[in-house]
């Protein structure tokens, strides 16, 4: 695997990338559904996993929009609130499972001095309590997501990551084709992740290096002088 300089720090998205996300949504979001079928506020069936897997990556706005299409806005809404309180309420039952690997991998790099950051398209709180719970809190410089500085694409929120702690070198680490887009038009190298399964078809070939297992991440930096 081609080794690069060490960069200051990397940048990695959360769901797909760190966290399987799959382990906590699905049952989070089945109960969602059951819960808005007891409110009537929602009376079909539960969409297919694959709407919402699929939209892993998207804005919230986006992802809803793509799972329930036809319905109106308050429902979209209840159902994201839903969803946010199963998945917390699951997360502090220690529900939910990182990458194999990715602990390590963290705690290597921390190690080495590049300093390490979140940047996800998710919420605040979801987003920091994924961190928090799975013990990775002391390895990150900063938890950025769209849900605290509202930004509108994952490139405005890399852009205001970069400017906020003055790094002139940085990786994207990240599944899908907006972490492509935030990291090169950032002027950053992109590491695809090409293990999640949530990806569309070619949408990482413009990464500049796929990895299928996350501790590939410590082969692309060049090794250390004893």
């Amino acid at each position: 695997m081609n080794q690069s300089p060490a960069p200051q720090a990397m940048l990695f998205d959360l769901d797909g990338t760190l966290f399987k996300t799959e382990t906590l949504l699905l049952p989070a979001y089945h109960a969602a559904f059951d819960a808005l079928r007891r409110e009537g506020v929602y009376e079909g069936p539960t969409p297919p996993d694959e709407r919402i897997l699929g939209g892993l990556g998207m804005l919230l706005e986006e992802i809803w929009e793509r799972v329930l299409p036809d319905v109106p806005a308050a429902v979209r809404s209840r159902a994201d609130e839903l969803l946010l309180a199963e998945q917390m309420d699951r997360l502090l039952r220690g529900e939910g499972m990182l990458y194999d690997g990715v602990e390590e991998t963290l705690q290597a790099l921390h190690a080495r001095g590049i300093r390490l950051f979140v940047a996800s398209n998710g919420l605040e709180d979801y987003v920091r309590e994924v961190i928090r719970m799975k013990g990775l809190a002391p390895l990150f410089t900063g938890l950025y997501s769209a849900g605290e500085y509202a930004t509108k694409s994952k490139v405005d929120l890399v852009k205001l990551l970069l400017e906020q702690h003055g790094l002139q070198s940085a990786w994207m680490v990240g599944d899908r084709s907006s972490d492509v887009e935030a990291g090169h038009r950032n002027g950053l190298k992109v590491i695809g992740c090409d293990y999640a399964g949530f990806r569309s078809e070619r949408e990482l070939d413009e990464a500049d290096v796929r990895i299928t297992a996350f501790p590939e991440l410590l082969g692309l930096l060049p090794q250390e002088e004893n």
